[in-house]
């Protein structure tokens, strides 16, 4: 399906797109999996880097470009490639859960409780991230979580997303712009550290 999506974004931040956007089924658009085996207490100083679904909340970024946790390496590890979209699969709030990450580099350990998407060469994964994490399609994904105490996710929620997207050079331009946005938020943050450690 073809629609003509008007989007606040491009508006914003970059010139006026006139091409088309279209929407797919996330399902059809990547594929799926789950991290596994792993919990904090398996975190050391040594060994391989690893992403806990933790860490999506206490250091939440859009990219994750470098990891400084660590764990020893257990037989049928999930370990990234490069590109993958994490998702919690498990939260406290239906809002904090829906949210997604980007794992840049390869051979990172991807722990349990991550929903890990790969998306194919038509959706950008910085994009696909920004997409999940805000604006309607954040909502839709919060209203998937169900539970009380704890709220879950599944990868078969995922699928059912109806993802809009536009052309790949557009989806990189929008995901650059964020990710300037992220880094520009970490100086202003590390800023204020330094200030409040002052005093």
């Amino acid at each position: 399906m073809i629609l003509t999506v008007e989007s606040t974004l491009t508006d914003v931040f970059l010139p006026l797109f006139t091409i088309d956007w279209e929407q797919r089924k996330l399902g059809e658009m990547a594929s799926f999996a789950k991290g596994n085996g792993y919990t904090k207490a398996d975190l050391s100083t040594e060994g391989k880097p690893i992403i806990l679904y933790g860490r999506l909340y206490t250091d939440y970024e859009t990219v994750f470009s470098s990891i400084d946790t660590r764990s020893g390496q257990k037989p049928g590890s999930l370990l990234s490639k490069g590109g993958e979209v994490v998702v919690p699969a498990s939260g406290e709030t239906a809002d904090e859960i829906a949210r997604a990450s980007v794992v840049m580099p390869d051979g990172i350990i991807l722990g349990g409780d991550l929903n890990v998407i790969t998306p194919n060469q038509a959706i950008n994964p910085v994009f696909l991230a920004i997409e999940l994490s805000s604006g309607n399609l954040h909502k839709v994904l919060a209203s998937k979580a169900q539970g009380k105490s704890v709220v879950h996710l599944h990868n078969s929620d995922l699928q059912t997303l109806d993802v809009v997207f536009p052309s790949l050079d557009e989806q990189s331009q929008i995901g650059l712009c964020f990710e300037e946005f992220d880094a520009l938020i970490t100086l202003h943050q590390r800023k204020l550290f330094i200030i409040a450690y002052i005093k």
